[in-house]
C-alpha cells in the first residue's frame, strides 16, 4: 500500500531549521504511535531527513493531527495538505 507525505523544512523558532514529515494516514488499530514510528523510520531509510512527525487523517469531517506535539500545533494552524512523496508500507 502507498502511503502519501509531506517533507517540508520551515524554520525553527530557535534559529535554524526544523524538517518534518506528515503522513497521511491512521492506525486501524488504534495504535497510532507504532504506525508513526514505523512511517517516519521508512521515510528516513529512503533518505528523507526528518526530525519530527505526525499523522494527517479525517475524523469527524475534519483534519485531525497525531504526532509531535509541537508539530501537531503548528500544522492545525498552518497545514495546507500538499503531498510531496509517496512510501510502500
Amino acid at each position: 500500500m502507498k502511503i502519501k507525505l509531506a517533507h517540508l523544512r520551515e524554520h525553527a523558532v530557535g534559529g535554524g531549521w526544523v524538517n518534518f514529515a506528515v503522513f497521511d494516514a491512521k492506525a486501524t488499530n488504534g495504535d497510532n504511535d507504532s504506525l508513526l514510528l514505523q512511517l517516519t523510520n521508512r521515510a528516513r531509510a529512503s533518505g528523507l531527513r526528518i526530525d519530527q512527525s505526525a499523522l494527517a487523517f479525517a475524523s469527524g469531517g475534519r483534519i485531525k493531527f497525531y504526532g509531535n506535539q509541537k508539530l501537531v500545533n503548528y500544522l492545525a494552524n498552518n497545514w495546507r495538505g500538499v503531498w510531496t512523496h509517496t512510501i510502500d508500507c
